[in-house]
């Protein structure tokens, strides 16, 4: 039985799917943008821990539930940002090397996830060393209360980092050429995180009662941003921030449970349907 179990060990330590990922964790944690963008996010992390939301009236730190809604914002627009670049940089490297890797005896499909499950680890770890970091502060100066719904606002936060590898993984393969890449992903961090919403707001404020309101739910489903935010507000107890329309989504939904689980799923399309569509995009390229 020993050597069976050793043995499947061994084969998940050889898979082409692991020694591209370790490949390619390496070259990322190298990578001196890696770096700063891991640096500043944690450095964010902490300040907004340390400050807590004294701006609202509370004095000293602020407990895990007041600390990770604080954090919301700064989630939202840095992750998807980290996420773009890094798999811009992965995907769009130099020409000969990615030659070199494509002319292995390994599938396509094999490249494609062992590089995003690499940058995956790389940058996931770079977001869980944040949220480490400030949780300890919060945690020695307030305690646990909320812990639960930091740790859930965590794990989004790392849903919505592989939903961002994805699509900059599809962006880039759409785009081809690296300089035509890197304006890409800009572009779509541009869309989902400033312009998106504000088109939303624009369709809203042309419609009235339960159209404005459906309207607003339907396209919450267009954006992973947007998901992620409503998720983490409701999961943190601050889903009333919405209004009328978080609670007709509440409504709708059954519940504060269901709202998050089918916000969950389909983040996770969110990530599925841009590796599908890679994929395609990979096995018709000429490499």
């Amino acid at each position: 039985m020993k050597t069976a179990k050793r043995a499947r060990t061994d084969a998940v330590a050889t898979s082409p799917i692991v020694l591209i990922a370790q490949r390619e964790l390496t070259i990322t944690v190298r990578n001196r943008w890696t770096v700063i963008m891991a640096g500043v996010f944690g450095v964010l992390m902490l300040v907004i821990a340390w400050a807590g939301v004294a701006a609202e009236g509370f004095d000293g730190m602020a407990d895990f539930t007041r600390t990770s809604a604080s954090m919301v914002n700064l989630v939202l627009y840095v992750v998807p940002l980290m996420a773009l670049v890094l798999a811009t940089l992965s995907f769009a490297g130099d020409r000969g090397t990615t030659e070199l890797l494509f002319s292995q005896p390994v599938s396509r499909t094999e490249v494609m996830l062992g590089k995003i499950a690499g940058l995956f680890v790389a940058i996931g770890g770079a977001m869980v060393a944040g949220f480490i970091v400030s949780g300890g502060v919060v945690l020695f100066q307030t305690g646990t209360h909320g812990i639960g719904g930091f740790i859930a606002f965590a794990v989004m936060t790392l849903l919505l980092g592989l939903i961002f590898l994805c699509v900059g993984a599809l962006a880039t393969m759409l785009a081809g050429r690296r300089p035509r890449s890197f304006g890409f992903a800009i572009l779509l961090w541009f869309h989902f995180v400033l312009f998106y919403d504000l088109v939303v707001l624009g369709l809203a404020s042309q419609l009235r009662g339960q159209s404005a309101v459906t309207a607003l739910f339907l396209t919450l489903f267009g954006n992973p941003v947007d998901l992620v935010r409503v998720a983490s507000l409701i999961v943190l107890d601050n889903e009333t921030i919405f209004g009328a329309t978080g609670a007709a989504l509440l409504r709708f939904l059954g519940g504060p449970e269901v709202s998050v689980l089918v916000l969950v799923v389909a983040a996770i399309l969110w990530v599925a349907l841009p590796l599908l569509w890679a994929h395609a995009v990979l096995r018709s390229q000429d490499i």
